[in-house]
């Protein structure tokens, strides 16, 4: 029994409640910089439930779907004016821009087609995800510490440099978005920018991974319709509002109250590893 199933409630018959709790993690830290996988793994410590979407593929694709089709619905008219662009004789920007998120794609779709599984094998623990956590603090306070020139247009360059990034932040307790985020703002380019390529260039992966996770996958776990229908719901709507609300925070450069917040995530989940 882990530290937190000592002062856990008992959820044993809430497979509802779990899931909606779960969700509702998922939406929020999907966009916000604290980890997603590391929140999720922290969660279902504390509410030492066996609805695990790591370990779950039905309801981790259910999870994501939410939180894509939440992207979808917050940048609708940015992604539908790229979508119309593409069919375009010449060169638009919108192509140039569709390319740049080619391009921040090949690193972590290396890393996902041939190291995934072994880093999630390997570094799922709570004393990882402490040390990830407190990472993402340090990035995020280089960010915010840190006025390079603002640049407009996100070069192919760092498109790419900003795609590393994602692809480190495949470690439990790292941020996807806090990395990228805060990368792309070290590199000196706009925070509206960069916010909005963030959410962006994560839409393939997450839709490449689950496609993978289909053609490979086990959809096994026991998980009811009505636990995955509240999971699915409570992380659409946390994730439209997280989204929003993010890229809000950016522009504003409030990244360092989650500098702050992931540095205490940190240190509590390094102690909880230890006890």
């Amino acid at each position: 029994m882990s530290f937190f199933c000592i002062f856990a409630p008992n959820f044993v018959c809430m497979d509802t409640l779990q899931a909606i709790i779960l969700g509702v993690v998922q939406g929020l830290t999907e966009f916000l910089p604290v980890s997603s996988s590391g929140h999720l793994q922290l969660a279902n410590e504390l509410l030492c439930t066996n609805l695990d979407p790591e370990n779950n593929l039905t309801f981790s694709l259910t999870l994501h779907a939410a939180t894509v089709l939440s992207t979808i619905v917050i940048l609708w008219s940015e992604i539908w004016r790229l979508i119309k662009g593409l069919f375009s004789r010449t060169f638009t920007p919108e192509q140039a821009y569709v390319l740049k998120i080619v391009i921040s794609m090949i690193p972590v779709g290396i890393v996902g087609l041939f190291f995934k599984d072994y880093i999630e094998a390997a570094f799922s623990s709570i004393a990882v995800v402490g040390c990830m956590l407190l990472l993402t603090a340090m990035l995020l306070s280089f960010a915010y510490y840190a006025k390079p020139r603002q640049k407009q247009d996100i070069s192919y360059r760092d498109a790419f440099i900003i795609g590393l990034a994602q692809a480190v932040a495949v470690m439990p307790g790292l941020s996807r978005s806090g990395s990228t985020i805060a990368t792309g703002l070290l590199l000196g380019n706009n925070k509206q920018s960069v916010a909005q390529f963030s959410f962006l260039m994560v839409l393939p992966p997450i839709l490449g991974n689950a496609l993978l996770d289909v053609i490979k996958g086990d959809f096994g776990g026991g998980v009811e319709i009505v636990p995955l229908i509240a999971g699915f719901v409570a992380a659409f709507v946390t994730g439209c509002i997280a989204c929003k609300w993010m890229i809000d925070i950016v522009k504003r450069g409030k990244l360092i109250w989650f500098a702050v917040y992931c540095a205490v995530a940190a240190v509590v989940s390094l102690i909880a590893s230890i006890l």
